[in-house]
């Protein structure tokens, strides 16, 4: 079998023969349209990888009978590195989605981004039509490793690198075997491994609370759905899970109002939500499952029309905490938050930022800052390295948001140690009435 090479100009690995034949020379020929060199570094893309990638049946087994402990240094010792674009730019996608921004005059207009994310798409070798969950758990998990270093030494036994799905398939089952999420495990029959089964905030919150971050859900709907919320993993409006306890339904919290942390905490009843709110003097740390570090005031009043609380959650969630990093235009912003994992019934994306503007009628206007897996990361950079066409693919405005439902995933500061971990085994959320 040929050895692969780098190729000079994308880096990409590629056996000889393609890069000769035509993948190097492809950067020189300028008579192609745009559309067919994306094209043509996608198939060279998806050729490398499906060329380093082995088929899940022959990656590695590990042994039922085994201990815990060996099946975790047996998973550290045999996982791989998830192949990717990489895109120039030294700070990545973020750092050419600033600029388009710092173009941009409109003195009216704040932007709030996360820090450094990978963009992983989905390969239609690999994962079109069910891996968009895995993707998004792999962007939130290069941001992790490259902004937090407590993170990083624990993610994935810390290796340092994003691995690829069938090794994140076996991390999720590691986690459901260490008591995270019994219902979700219950739900696969405690296997993932080598499916396209399809997943959601549920299992990307286990899987990061195995580690001991602090990954919090929150949902978003009309009232008459909220017995729906979390009850099926991959958040799809279908029935609850019928268990022989059912106490044991995970639960959802309402809150009714937008809110930039969970003010209400596992042993919390709505009517307190008030006093919470009114509590300014609440600094104190507090980590137990479903809290958050500390309480805030709630910034917008209650009954927010429609999914306009989901804007203004995400807003405040990535204007809360304190700014790291202020870009040289005043109006962009790089914030210490980590993205978010957005899912809604069929499709899930991550949040790495939000727009803010002011209208002339005075009206605030929002607009989410996303990157899709279904999108080809070749075409978000050249997009946004020529600064034009990204806006179709990046902003989604409050008219773009016509699902019954959503879910979000975040994570919080900290690593979660003892007792808390015990509590984090449980999956809970926040419901938000639309």
């Amino acid at each position: 079998m040929d050895s692969s090479v780098n190729c000079p100009f994308c880096h990409l690995n590629l056996p000889p023969s393609q890069l000769q034949s035509r993948h190097a020379n492809s950067h020189f020929d300028e008579d192609d349209g745009v559309a067919e060199k994306d094209e043509q570094l996608a198939r060279d893309l998806e050729l490398a990888q499906q060329l380093s990638i082995p088929p899940p049946s022959s990656t590695f087994t590990i042994q039922e009978n085994n201990t815990m402990d060996e099946k975790i240094s047996c998973l550290i010792a045999l996982q791989y590195r998830s192949s990717f674009y990489h895109v120039k730019s030294p700070g990545g996608l973020i750092s050419l989605l600033s600029n388009c921004f710092e173009l941009d005059a409109d003195t009216n207009t704040t932007v709030l981004l996360s820090g450094y994310v990978d963009h992983f798409q989905s390969l239609a070798s690999e994962d079109a039509g069910w891996g968009c969950g895995w993707r998004n758990i792999q962007m939130l998990s290069s941001h992790l490793l490259s902004h937090r270093h407590d993170a990083s030494e624990l993610l994935f036994g810390g290796s340092g690198f994003v691995p690829d799905i069938p090794f994140l398939q076996r991390w999720l089952e590691i986690a459901w075997e260490k008591g995270f999420d019994a219902l979700g495990s219950h739900h696969f029959n405690n296997s993932v491994y080598g499916s396209k089964h399809w997943i959601g905030t549920t299992e990307c919150a286990a899987i990061f609370r195995s580690f001991g971050l602090r990954a919090r859900i929150v949902d978003f709907g009309p009232k008459e759905l909220q017995s729906f919320f979390l009850s099926v993993p991959g958040t799809s409006l279908t029935p609850p899970v019928v268990t022989a306890n059912a106490s044991d339904k995970r639960k959802a919290f309402q809150v009714y109002g937008p809110m930039d942390r969970y003010l209400v905490g596992r042993n919390s009843d709505v009517s307190q939500l008030d006093s919470i709110v009114n509590d300014q003097s609440q600094s104190s740390t507090n980590y137990v499952a479903g809290e958050s570090d500390h309480s805030m005031a709630n910034r917008f009043p209650r009954k927010k029309e429609g999914h306009q609380v989901l804007l203004d959650w995400v807003w405040n969630y990535f204007s809360e905490e304190s700014l790291t990093t202020s870009v040289q235009n005043r109006h962009v912003v790089i914030t210490n938050r980590v993205p978010l994992y957005f899912q809604h019934d069929g499709h899930s994306r991550t949040i790495v930022g939000i727009q803010f503007r002011r209208q002339q009628n005075g009206v605030p206007q929002y607009n989410l800052l996303i990157l899709d897996p279904a999108h080809r990361t070749v075409a978000l950079e050249r997009s946004l390295g020529e600064n034009a066409g990204w806006k179709k693919l990046i902003k989604r405005g409050a008219h773009t948001l016509k699902k019954p439902q959503y879910q979000l995933c975040y994570i919080d500061p900290g690593i979660a140690i003892g007792e808390e971990m015990e509590q984090l085994k449980k999956i809970d959320s926040v419901f938000i009435e639309f």
